[in-house]
């Protein structure tokens, strides 16, 4: 995703639009396209400043409660991931309790392998 353009750029634009200058003579000095401009405008009327919206990036987390979690999780400290996650219920995936183990700084119980060497 490209960067979004600086707090001074938009300034200089909007203010030049508020001097009087036409919009498309605005957009080519400062080479940005007539859209963009006009939802720089468009946020200024609406929320008073035109501030870049930050954006967030991935999806939000299927465990909502992370205490509620960090409970189950000692309740359930010998279990496997994937158990854990048939017990949570909710369709929740073993990566979904994976990725809030890690979120939380919570390692994992592995796998029990018994070998054929004796």
């Amino acid at each position: 995703m490209p960067a979004p353009y600086s707090y001074d750029l938009r300034k200089k634009a909007i203010e030049a639009v508020k001097r009087g200058h036409k919009k498309i003579h605005v957009c080519r000095l400062f080479k940005i396209s007539r859209n963009t401009l006009d939802l720089w405008l468009k946020r200024e009327k609406e929320t008073g400043d035109y501030v870049a919206i930050a954006d967030k990036q991935g999806r939000d987390s299927k465990i909502k409660d992370e205490e509620k979690f960090k409970l189950f999780i000692r309740e359930n400290n010998g279990k496997t991931q994937t158990k854990i996650a048939e017990l949570w219920g909710n369709n929740i995936t073993q990566q979904n309790i994976s990725y809030a183990c890690q979120k939380l700084g919570i390692t994992r119980k592995k796998n029990l392998r018994i070998s054929g060497k004796k």
